[in-house]
């Protein structure tokens, strides 16, 4: 399991939402990078967005969401085209970064 995990489950169906391509960028001063890309499982899961070895510099990233694409797959009307989570990650243990998503609003939290 990498040191970022992250889960989407889709409040409306209560279901997880699988197909949600996420992209994990690091903040360097005022710009940010891209520095892994994966999609989630028929779980809404993905463990694997790092290598197990890879161990984040301490700092600034966010979890970028494309959400857009998920709620077309099912021709439903959304509000949000993609989904941003904003962290610091402040130690070098696990971080779990979840998304719980509907078509017009979304909640995240602090996992484990």
């Amino acid at each position: 399991m990498s040191q970022i995990t992250t889960h989407i489950l889709d409040t409306t169906k209560g279901k997880p939402a699988a197909g949600v391509t996420i992209a994990l960028w690091q903040q360097s001063g005022d710009n940010w990078q891209e520095i892994a890309r994966g999609v989630t499982n028929n779980d809404g899961r993905i463990a694997d967005l790092l290598p197990k070895e890879r161990q984040l510099e301490l700092g600034v990233y966010k979890m970028k969401f494309f959400t857009k694409e998920y709620f077309a797959q099912d021709d439903t009307a959304n509000f949000y085209p993609l989904v941003e989570i904003i962290f610091e990650v402040a130690t070098t243990e696990h971080y779990h970064v979840p998304l719980l998503l509907n078509p017009f609003g979304y909640a995240t939290y602090r996992g484990s």
